[in-house]
């Protein structure tokens, strides 16, 4: 019997969304009315506001905020369908081209909206005050405030409209690329021919000779791919450095930065206070060698569980678990969630062509967000469900602050997610009597937070030398690549971890460092920063803070990151404010030592 007859069932193979609350189907009258509505808006709103903008009383350019977020909503519904039919089945040519023309759709109107932007950033500092504080304007005042950060950073309307046209064909492109490329590619395990999913999954597996069965597939079908996949970075690498330097960025990721709404100060505080605590990984992965019984640990055994067999979680027990963890906490939580399971706004089943990965699509503030995963029925799937969904809430309760206000920067974007995982992990950790099942549990929770936390902090590192390189040096080649990789990834585990030959090679089939460069330093942000809060948050009165985390979630990006967390009494803008999260993942590394000692 083969590996994929002896698979369970999660239940989980018939989790599929239901995207008819954006439009009906890819043919239905209503997409096709629409595309062609966007178009009209947006050449009407060019008409009547062009060269106008530093004229308008707060009055007017309430008016013009107005239609303009009534557009970018009809093109959010149109590029949000387009780009989640095609998430779960990449190899539909059909749906490839629905995406090719949303994304055209979206540079068209973009070239036609970019006058609003340019002329906007033109008015005098006064004035721009004037209007800011206007009543009118009061429901986009931090929109405002922060666009005009990017004055100096803003080129004129027709540069900016050729940006957005080659766009298309440029870095958004070759993102497709990427992903069809990695969607399509099938790995030998046992003579079966397997999904990089599929094969990722038993990364987690107990037994160690099936993670190194599945190392070497993943390694050979990387390998197999390397070229392109290099070749997709270097062309990718390359667009970003020509942005930069026509945008005039100090650093490759001083525009992340902005984006983020964070100074390069914290940043480089953050990815200190990691680095500096390195060696708190590598006392842990001393305790997992001795837990494991093995001489010698190898990459391919970081994720393996201390426990020797593995309960399927089915579907239906990850949703009640959720849902428990989540009312416990807040009536409110438990009410939204139980809407993305009852009305289909959930896809779980893992599939042929279906991309990789997880993430929670906000769509747009007048229909719902999206979740994406690939659920195996392991632990850790649970608490993926439980990331997503937390960001879900998040989505869904910030959209009443508007089309432009709703989305927050990607720091804070994690704050939900990663206690949506803490609320359910620590329900599970208070329901369990048994040790051994106790440590099972938490050094799970210990790999995940490394995971989020150190291992996004050594991809920073390897993202800032290969962005730095490619531009002082040129191309790189896949040795270039693996051997930075090799070195981040070396200063992160030290001896703790025997890093094969092979490992060199996994740069290659991370989607962060395509899709948004810079992002990954935000996991950890937003991993140690709700270490925190769950600390704030057990020596509270319950109720009170609950009440106040969800008015966090509402607000959304109505205010700048380190105001709204003051609300809940922390100052994420102290040199010092990460080692108060460091300080409680190494307590969990010596609650785990002790449970240890104590078996």
């Amino acid at each position: 019997m083969n590996s994929s007859q002896k698979k369970t069932s999660t239940g989980a193979e018939s989790i599929h969304w239901d995207l008819s609350d954006l439009y009906p189907s890819s043919d239905t009258q209503t997409l096709r009315d629409d595309k062609k509505k966007v178009i009209e808006l947006a050449g009407h709103f060019g008409e009547s506001y062009r060269g106008r903008i530093k004229a308008l009383s707060p009055a007017e350019f309430a008016e013009a905020m107005t239609k303009y977020e009534e557009i970018l909503q009809i093109l959010g519904k149109i590029g949000s369908f387009s780009y989640l039919g095609w998430s779960v089945n990449t190899e539909d040519a059909a749906l490839g081209k629905m995406l090719q023309e949303a994304n055209e759709l979206g540079s068209e109107v973009s070239q036609k909206l970019v006058f609003f932007d340019v002329e906007w950033l033109k008015v005098d500092e006064e004035k721009a005050s004037v209007l800011i504080g206007s009543e009118e304007l009061i429901k986009w005042k931090h929109y405002l405030r922060v666009s005009r950060q990017y004055k100096e950073h803003t080129l004129s309307e027709e540069a900016e409209q050729v940006m957005s046209a080659k766009n298309v064909t440029g870095r958004a492109a070759w993102n497709r690329y990427f992903d069809e490329t990695l969607g399509a590619a099938r790995f030998d395990y046992d003579g079966e021919k397997l999904t990089e999913q599929e094969v990722l999954s038993k990364l987690h597996n107990p037994g160690r000779e099936i993670r190194k069965r599945a190392h070497e597939s993943l390694t050979r079908g990387f390998r197999e791919h390397s070229r392109t996949l290099t070749y997709i970075f270097n062309t990718i690498l390359a667009d970003k450095y020509s942005n930069d330097k026509l945008r005039k960025y100090k650093t490759w990721i001083s525009g992340r930065n902005l984006s983020n709404q964070i100074d390069d100060d914290t940043v480089d505080a953050l990815i200190n206070a990691v680095t500096a605590r390195y060696g708190l990984v590598q006392r842990y992965y001393s305790l997992k060698k001795k837990l494991l019984q093995h001489d010698e640990l190898f990459d391919y055994d970081r994720y393996a569980p201390v426990a020797k067999t593995t309960k399927t979680v089915q579907w239906n027990e990850a949703r009640n678990m959720v849902l428990e963890a989540y009312g416990d906490f807040h009536p409110e939580m438990k009410a939204i969630t139980e809407r993305f399971f009852n009305e289909n706004w959930i896809d779980a089943a893992i599939k042929p062509g279906k991309r990789g990965g997880a993430y929670s699509a906000s769509t747009v503030t007048s229909v719902h967000p999206y979740i994406f995963m690939n659920y195996d029925g392991q632990l850790r799937d649970v608490q993926t469900l439980a990331h997503e969904l937390g960001h879900g809430v998040h989505q869904y309760l910030s959209g009443k602050q508007g089309e432009l206000q709703s989305s927050t920067p990607l720091t804070t974007a994690e704050t939900a997610s990663v206690f949506g995982e803490m609320l359910v992990f620590n329900k599970l950790m208070e329901e369990i009597d048994d040790p051994s099942e106790k440590l099972g549990l938490l050094i799970s929770k210990i790999d995940d937070t490394i995971a989020t936390v150190f291992r996004q902090v050594s991809m920073n590192r390897f993202e800032n030398l290969i962005h730095n390189a490619r531009r002082e040096t040129g191309e790189l080649t896949t040795e270039h690549f693996s051997e930075f990789w090799y070195q981040t990834q070396k200063e992160l585990y030290g001896d703790s971890i025997t890093l094969t030959e092979e490992y060199r090679l996994w740069w290659c089939y991370i989607p962060h460092f395509l899709h948004t460069p810079g992002y990954v330093y935000a996991y950890a942000f937003g991993e140690l920063l709700v270490l925190a809060l769950y600390d704030v948050y057990q020596k509270s009165e319950k109720n009170e803070f609950s009440e106040k985390y969800m008015k966090l979630l509402e607000a959304g990006g109505s205010d700048w990151p380190h105001n709204l967390v003051a609300k809940l009494n922390l100052d994420i803008t102290r040199p010092d404010f990460w080692e108060n999260g460091l300080n409680l993942f190494e307590n969990m590394v010596k609650e785990a030592e002790k449970l240890a000692a104590s078996l």
